[in-house]
């Protein structure tokens, strides 16, 4: 800890800082960190968003954001082909994307945009949707494709070969055309052999054979990425399990993308798409590092005894290597819609970097909130000790105490943006005290009904001007 006198000389320094600069928030607590406001699941034109990746960091520094995640497609296809060469005759329809543009091309637009925002962090990454699956019959009139829009982002995956060998349907070069010239041009030496006649006969129908077959291999298409394909059902959580475990083996980050969805059924012309919700996505998988929190439909998970409790519950007990950690998406495509810093996702820093932000991500140093950007709440301190004062800790830490948790929690708006907020404090999935006030709001609550010697984590959210949630702090204590 800073001397006293330490302090006081940087706390006049803040205020005299303030006071020639307009408002902003209060610095985060404890004085380590510095808080930094991120905007996570942002779509540039490199896939079907509607601004330049230059614009969106110019936007998103001019409205005061020091940290600006791009989460473009990495590869936007649906195909449906007919037996006995599903991959050869069939329809594909493709969109832009990381890879059809080229992972290279992304990569360096973003190193471009970072050189002329130094003061804006990039990060790169992308939207995944690693499987989906066919049931039903286009002549029927029938067919549905299930599961299209059960997405994942990756974060902080820094080479093309990554994105290229993601394992992905359809992430790999289209064999169609190849093959069908293949099998013409084998076809057409078979028939000048065959009119030469005698022993050519039987090297045009070898030839023929041996073209015959090397398509069907072709349609096998052995070195795609992904070991499975659309056309054998339902294959569970292993698909997206892959692709985790594959951005981890990279040195990137997962995340379950809104996994309560209403958007996931609709009907695209002659096909019917069928993705309900998927929470329990996040249950049934294991190594990822978090979910959408907050994100633009209404979301269950996160309520009390929900399944993310259910989840850093198993954390708790030994039976999850890893905590789940919530963050805010934006799924911003363009100003039409939510504007760009209506759902950020506020950094406890260490060090103002890349490799700060990443690390903070991987902590779960951080918080959600959902409101107008140019007016949000502020979390300036959410930090659990004990009464006799050992142990302090903050969002995503674990902390070992000898008495009853104290609980503080600040929150705070800009001047005249006041107003009476409701605040639940959850521990371990169970509601254990309701706060309501108008902001600025300072709590300070000693924790007298816990049950020593169990380790457990105590979590807030907060409602009334827009939604906050908060990461779990962990707290063991002695019997």
């Amino acid at each position: 800890m800073r001397p006293k006198a330490t302090k006081l000389c940087l706390a006049a320094a803040w205020l005299t800082m303030c006071a020639c600069l307009p408002w902003q928030p209060a610095c985060a607590a404890p004085a380590e960190y510095e808080q930094t406001a991120g905007l996570i699941d942002v779509r540039s034109t490199f896939s079907d968003g509607a601004y330049e990746i230059e614009t969106l960091a110019k936007m998103a520094a001019d409205r005061g954001f020091g940290i600006l995640f791009l989460n473009d497609h990495d590869r936007l296809v649906m195909e449906y082909g007919l037996p006995p060469a599903r991959n050869i005759l069939r329809k594909r329809e493709e969109r832009n994307s990381i890879n059809k543009r080229g992972a290279g091309a992304y990569l360096d637009a973003i190193r471009g945009a970072q050189r002329k925002f130094p003061g804006l962090i990039l990060v790169p990454g992308s939207e995944s949707a690693p499987f989906y699956y066919w049931t039903g019959s286009y002549f029927k009139k029938n067919l549905t494709a299930h599961e299209h829009e059960k997405r994942l982002l990756t974060v902080g995956l820094d080479k093309p070969e990554d994105y290229e060998g993601l394992p992905l349907l359809h992430n790999s070069a289209s064999v169609a055309l190849p093959a069908a010239l293949l099998l013409l041009c084998a076809l057409g030496a078979s028939i000048m052999q065959a009119r030469r006649g005698g022993a050519f006969r039987t090297t045009g129908l070898l030839t023929f054979t041996l073209g015959l077959g090397a398509v069907f291999i072709a349609d096998r298409d052995p070195f795609r990425p992904s070991p499975f394909d659309q056309y054998h059902g339902d294959r569970g959580i292993a698909p997206y399990q892959l692709l985790v475990d594959y951005v981890a083996s990279r040195g990137g980050l997962t995340f379950w993308n809104y996994p309560e969805t209403q958007s996931g059924v609709s009907q695209l012309g002659p096909i019917r798409l069928d993705t309900p919700p998927y929470p329990e996505a996040l249950a049934e998988s294991s190594g990822y590092t978090g979910f959408s929190a907050l994100y633009g439909d209404n979301i269950t998970a996160t309520e009390p005894g929900k399944v993310w409790d259910r989840v850093l519950a198993a954390y708790c007990r030994g039976s999850r290597s890893r905590p789940a950690w919530g963050i805010a998406t934006s799924d911003y495509h363009d100003e039409n819609g939510d504007a760009l810093g209506n759902f950020r996702t506020v950094f406890l820093l260490r060090e103002k970097s890349r490799a700060g932000v990443l690390e903070a991500m991987k902590g779960g140093k951080m918080y959600a909130y959902a409101g107008p950007y140019s007016d949000p709440v502020k979390l300036d301190e959410f930090s659990i000790g004990s009464a006799g004062g050992d142990g302090e800790g903050v969002s995503g830490d674990e902390v070992s105490l000898k008495g009853p948790p104290r609980i503080r929690i600040a929150l705070s708006a800009a001047p005249g943006a006041g107003g009476p907020v409701t605040v639940r404090l959850i521990r371990s999935g169970k509601l254990i005290k309701t706060f309501e006030g108008p902001l600025p709001l300072k709590i300070d609550y000693l924790d007298k009904t816990y049950s020593p010697g169990l380790k457990t984590y105590y979590r807030l959210d907060m409602r009334g001007r827009g939604t906050l949630v908060s990461n779990p702090i962990f707290v063991s204590t002695e019997r």
